[in-house]
């Protein structure tokens, strides 16, 4: 399955060859300044090298692009902007913690931006769907475990209502139209869903789908899954808080820190730093 976190370059090309993490590669350049790269690399810290990956890397990002790559932007939706749900959660009288479990492409973007939502506790990125055999990232990433790529929010319910989750996770956080993707990775790893816990968060969750269904909010019909969670495994520590200790990767820079940069302009009384 083509993941692009391990196949973004640097933008140093020279003729022939593109210097990729600390490798050279052959390439061939196109007039669109893309490159198609095919190069072995391995994000696991023992080393190992993993797969091939053909890979587009991008030679120029222009600000414009830094605001507008976010998997789910403006040019996804139609004008109106993403409404709370009309069946929500009320706010809690005290202080408590419940859990949310969402799926919606790279974990590391999901789990940015929630880090970054007031009212929540924790994000932490892992794997759900599967069995806790394959909940690795390696045998993950082959699509074919049944695990999607996910991300545990827990939360404070006298804080934000998991109403109000669901609406960052539909308005900023992915693009909920995406068949088994998500931007630049391809996979059922990648698959947009909801992994509800109750009977009233799957009630939430498939009145708000309907809701955003019948105002066409979106330009392409919604094929987020709403599916019982049966298990959470977190992922290996070296994908945990992934953007925030590697904010100059150029995949965060890309893909997840516009997501960041949306969760502020169009939540501002939610976002923390």
């Amino acid at each position: 399955m083509h993941n692009a976190r391990e196949s973004y370059s640097t933008t140093e090309q020279f003729a022939g060859q593109v210097r990729f993490r600390g490798r050279v590669a052959r390439a061939e350049t196109f007039p669109t300044s893309v490159a198609l790269i095919t190069v072995r690399i391995d994000t696991a810290p023992n080393g190992g090298v993993m797969r091939q990956f053909f890979a587009r890397a991008f030679a120029v990002v222009t600000s414009f692009l830094f605001l507008t790559a976010a998997a789910c932007s403006a040019a996804d939706r139609n004008a109106s902007p993403v409404p709370a749900p009309s069946v929500d959660a009320a706010l809690a009288s005290g202080k408590s913690e419940q859990t949310a479990v969402l799926a919606g492409g790279c974990f590391w973007g999901i789990q940015a931006v929630f880090q970054h939502v007031k009212g929540v506790i924790n994000a932490t990125s892992g794997y759900s769907g599967g069995s806790s055999v394959t909940a690795e990232y390696e045998i993950v990433s082959t699509g074919e475990t049944g695990h999607a790529e996910s991300v545990k929010i827990t939360y404070d319910p006298s804080q934000i209502t998991y109403g109000r989750i669901l609406q960052i996770f539909f308005s900023v956080a992915h693009d909920p139209t995406q068949l088994n993707r998500q931007g630049p990775d391809e996979g059922t790893q990648y698959r947009s869903a909801i992994l509800y816990g109750n009977d009233e968060q799957k009630r939430i969750a498939e009145t708000y789908i309907t809701q955003l269904e019948e105002a066409k909010v979106f330009k392409r019909r919604i094929v987020t899954q709403v599916v019982l969670l049966k298990a959470f495994y977190p992922a290996e520590a070296y994908h945990q808080d992934y953007a925030t200790r590697h904010p100059d990767n150029p995949y965060i820079v890309y893909n997840d820190a516009p997501k960041v940069a949306h969760l502020r302009q169009e939540f501002p009384s939610l976002y923390k730093n």
